[in-house]
Order: C-alpha cells, then structure tokens, then sequence
C-alpha cells in the first residue's frame, strides 16, 4: 500500500472516530462533557472541539493524499474508491449527526446527499461506458464551502460569532445550492451517456 492510500486509510479510521464521538451516549454512561465560557458569552462543548479537531486533521489528508497520489504518479483504483469512501464517511456522516442534534437543517443533508448519489450514479454509467468524469469547478468550490462551512460550526462559528454573522450556516448553505447547480451541470455534461442507442 502506497504512502496517499495509507492516507486515505487513515482519513477512514479517523471518521468513523468522529461518528463515534459524536454518537456516543455520554449521558447514559454518567459522563458529563465539560463546556467552558468563552469570549464572555458563547458556551462550548469540549466534545465539539475535540471533533473539529478531528474533523480539521482528517479534511486536510483528504488534501493531502490526492497531492502525493498526483505529484508522484501514485493515483491507483484502490485510492480513488477508498478516497470516494472516506469522503463519503466524514462529510455525509457528520451531516447526519448535526442534523439530527439540530445543529444545522435537515435540509442540508438531505440535499447533498440526495445531489451525492445522483452524480455517482452520473459516474457509473459514464465510466460503463468508457468516460471518466472529472470534478467540476463549481462541484470543488461546493466541497471547500462545505469543509469551512462545517469546521466553522464544529468551533461555534468563533470567531465570527463575535459580530453576530453566521458564516458557518451561510457557508454550508451557499454549498447546498451549489450541490444543486453542480449536480444540473453533471447530468447536462453527461445526459449523452443515459440515451439509449
């Protein structure tokens, strides 16, 4: 296994750590997670710094080992499913779990994750038919609003939060709509692909 799969691997361990966290039943087991006062006024949970700490450090191997792979002609079939996975398990994930905490709208994950399965599916048949389908720039500016968008809410929006503008919803809300828009722009690129000869 080479050094950008071996990234990717451990971006895996390091989400399902995260969902784990996050899930776990602290109540039911008599542990109380400590919150601290900070900045005079905003309360947070230990539990959600210590997951955007996690969140942070496995987002950037997502950066990390698709450089390495690229610059050292390391790219491999193995890293680019495990890669889809691992991307799958963090950002989907946690979505799921701020949803359900009513942290963000349940509108969010929904979206996205409906838009994520509509352009694998877009992927599949192109790829059964020979054409690879690439990211789009609007689908890569989706990822990076979403990754800011997330990490900002895992760390309370601070600092943004101290002038009253949530820029961590707004963020994850502008990637929501680009989702759509990409996802239009995918199947647009590739409806080719879906017509019977």
């Amino acid at each position: 296994m080479n050094l950008p799969n071996k990234i990717t691997m451990a971006r895996i361990f390091l989400s399902i750590t995260l969902l784990i966290l996050l899930m776990f039943p602290f109540n039911l087991c008599g542990i109380t997670i400590p919150e601290y006062q900070v900045f005079g006024s905003i309360n947070v949970s230990l539990l959600y710094i210590v997951g955007g700490i996690i969140f942070l450090v496995a987002s950037l191997t997502d950066f990390l080992d698709g450089n390495i792979a690229r610059k050292n002609h390391l790219v491999t079939d193995f890293g680019k499913v495990m890669d889809a996975i691992a991307d799958k398990i963090l950002v989907n994930g946690v979505l799921i779990i701020l949803a359900c905490n009513g942290i963000i709208s349940v509108v969010i994950p929904v979206i996205i994750i409906t838009r994520d399965t509509f352009v694998d599916s877009i992927k599949m048949v192109a790829g059964s038919k020979g054409k690879a389908v690439g990211a789009s720039i609007l689908g890569k500016l989706k990822t990076i609003c979403m990754m800011v968008g997330l990490t900002l809410t895992f760390f309370y929006n601070i600092p943004f939060e101290l002038i009253n503008i949530d820029v961590a919803s707004g963020l994850l809300y502008v990637a929501t709509v680009l989702s759509v828009i990409s996802g239009v722009q995918y199947y647009m690129v590739n409806k080719k692909f879906f017509k019977e000869k």
